[in-house]
């Protein structure tokens, strides 16, 4: 039996390169096994999980535009964390439940990483537990939603 709930989950610029790039910062995990442990995640959970890469913000804005009838939305924004208005304001204006997450604690990096563009639209940001930020994103995307 398949929930009735979509969950979207949307990566930002450079994911692509996870477990080649700056393993120290996020670690072995490619993008690939990410998103296996997140579709498991989803299977155990009788999700319906939507994913979603783009380095481009024009596609990532169009994919929420496209999926706005979603129960939900995990989001790693990435570099665009902290210079895309333009997916903020998609995620203002589709008004999807949304979650931001970073693999890594983006508070405890460089200064500039600590301002989010994307968090105020948001009901709550998990950063700095590697993959399982996602899987925290969408467990407490579920509690949130089970509360509506």
């Amino acid at each position: 039996m398949e929930s009735e709930l979509n969950i979207l989950v949307v990566h930002g610029p450079n994911l692509n390169l996870l477990g080649m790039r700056e393993v120290g910062i996020y670690g072995h995990y490619s993008l690939d096994d990410i998103n296996k442990k997140i579709e498991k995640f989803g299977k155990i959970n009788r999700l319906r999980i939507d994913i979603f890469h783009s380095n481009i913000e024009g596609e990532i804005v169009n994919f929420v535009h496209k999926n706005r009838d979603a129960s939900g939305m995990v989001i790693n924004p990435a570099a665009f964390t902290h210079t895309s208005i333009a997916i903020r304001d998609a995620i203002k204006g589709v008004d999807i439940a949304t979650v931001e997450v970073h693999l890594s604690n983006i508070h405890c990096r460089e200064e500039f990483r600590k301002n989010s563009y994307i968090a105020p639209v948001c009901i709550g940001q998990i950063s700095g537990f590697g993959y399982y930020s996602y899987i925290l994103g969408i467990s407490a995307l579920l509690a949130y939603l089970k509360k509506e």
